[in-house]
């Protein structure tokens, strides 16, 4: 579908939006439309619908909405924004790199400088200025009344509840069910949620460090939970001294970050620290061509959405105190989290106020929460709660991972959010105690098609190139 480039130019320059939809089969029991974003900013959910029927999203579900997948304005089919980044640039995704001293964070500083000009000079069509969430929240609104609907739902997860809970606060009316999965605390993805990284890492990383303790017989990296922290510690610090190849002390602590999102992801990460361990085990391999990176456009939506939504400051100092508060406070990741990325040089800045929470509307919004989630730390969906006060409802979840509904297999938070989408029952706050983790009935495709969907959609606010 058409929509404007520029809200406040609705006749001036249009932009096409790719959309997909699996339709309900059952038109009994169909109620309306689930609009769905799987993260980022800057994560495709075009084939998000199909994902969700991988991970075993409910028949009554399907049943009640057509869901409704889109690449939002600036990503892959949707109007694309891009940098221009390439595969030997060494761009560092979008965590910002490790800043072991001081002088680590005047060097970021200037590579952030010079990537915020990259982007500028490649923006010839002059899109990145409306590459927003809250331009993105009216694009759903434009989906809604485009598909004759009074009013849709929506389900996101990670960046995506925070344009959820956009998009509830600038559509009351128009809004249906809304549930917001795994939140970093606002309506955009803040300097203040980015550097809540650093309080998620450390305390997600625990139950890492007991499961191998657990195995310290076939990893060897502790016997003890705390062993395994003082191991963390000792092969980053010795990374910093003595790199491997294409491997440094920040590859190695951002690498173990984000493999904390999931505990599929624990076996991995335990076999790196033991090649990092054996210290050459670590296969070099080629290093990149000029080429252009595949993941160019996810960091260019990324940045785009960043900056434009909030404000960062300009002043390197800020960034400075910050990375120096933050190693001591949380000494596992903060001296990355809390460290300058190019939103502090954007050329444009926000174009409009960052979108205000409204707490004056009707109660429709859930809101899911792991306790140990290394990117959207439990802080993230208590802050939310209270800004949006009777609208809402928390659901806390005694898991360790990114991803609540249906990405995890909770018992208790799968039942309370398909009783929210299919039957309208919204819950007190609520507190689901941990999976027992009997074990999916999947068969060995269905297990295959699960890892695959995992992948593709790690619902994260970092991308590692």
């Amino acid at each position: 579908m058409t929509v404007p480039l520029d809200y406040r130019d609705p006749d001036g320059t249009q932009i096409d939006l790719m959309l997909s939809r699996i339709a309900s089969a059952n038109p009994q029991k169909r109620r309306g439309v689930l609009l769905l974003n799987p993260g980022g900013p800057g994560g495709s959910g075009l084939t998000m619908p199909n994902d969700l029927l991988d991970l075993g999203v409910p028949a009554s579900v399907t049943d009640a909405y057509d869901l409704i997948g889109m690449d939002p304005r600036g990503v892959g089919y949707s109007a694309r924004v891009d940098c221009g980044f390439t595969d030997d640039q060494d761009y560092p995704g979008n965590v910002p790199p490790w800043a072991e001293n001081d002088a680590a964070v005047l060097e970021q500083a200037a590579a952030a400088r010079a990537v915020a000009e990259q982007c500028a000079a490649h923006d010839a069509e002059g899109r990145m200025a409306h590459i927003s969430t809250a331009n993105t929240a009216r694009d759903l609104d434009r989906i809604r009344a485009a598909l004759g609907e009074r009013k849709a739902s929506f389900l996101g997860y990670s960046y995506g509840s925070a344009l959820g809970a956009a998009y509830a606060s600038m559509f009351p009316d128009t809004t249906d069910r809304v549930v917001i999965d795994s939140n970093p605390g606002d309506t955009a993805l803040t300097r203040a949620g980015v550097r809540r990284f650093g309080l998620g890492f450390e305390q997600a990383f625990p139950d890492f460090a007991r499961w191998a303790a657990a195995r310290h017989s076939s990893y060897g990296l502790g016997r003890t939970p705390g062993q395994v922290r003082a191991t963390y510690f000792a092969l980053a610090e010795r990374l910093d001294e003595q790199p491997l190849p294409f491997m440094d002390g920040g590859d190695f602590r951002v690498n173990t970050f984000a493999s904390l999102y999931n505990e599929s992801s624990y076996p991995a990460l335990a076999r790196n620290w033991q090649e990092v361990k054996a210290a050459g085990a670590v296969t070099a391999g080629v290093r990149p061509a000029a080429a252009p990176s595949p993941y160019s456009n996810f960091f260019s939506a990324f940045l785009a959405v960043t900056c434009n939504d909030s404000d960062w400051p300009s002043n390197v100092g800020v960034y400075r105190r910050s990375v120096a508060e933050d190693r001591e406070k949380y000494p596992m990741f903060g001296a990355a989290s809390a460290n300058i990325n190019p939103c502090a040089f954007w050329s444009r800045g926000p174009t409009e106020p960052q979108v205000a929470v409204d707490d004056d509307g009707p109660a429709n919004i859930l809101i899911l929460q792991n306790r140990r989630d290394a990117a959207t730390p439990l802080r993230g969906g208590q802050i939310i709660r209270a800004k949006f006060a009777h609208r809402s409802r928390l659901v806390t979840v005694d898991e360790n991972q990114h991803g609540v509904y249906v990405f995890d297999d909770n018992p208790c938070a799968l039942n309370i959010g398909t009783a929210w989408l299919v039957d309208g029952v919204l819950p007190p706050d609520t507190s689901c105690s941990a999976s027992t983790r009997s074990g999916l009935n999947l068969d060995r495709a269905g297990e295959q098609r699960r890892s695959e969907t995992l992948r593709k959609h790690p619902l994260t606010v970092n991308w590692l190139s």
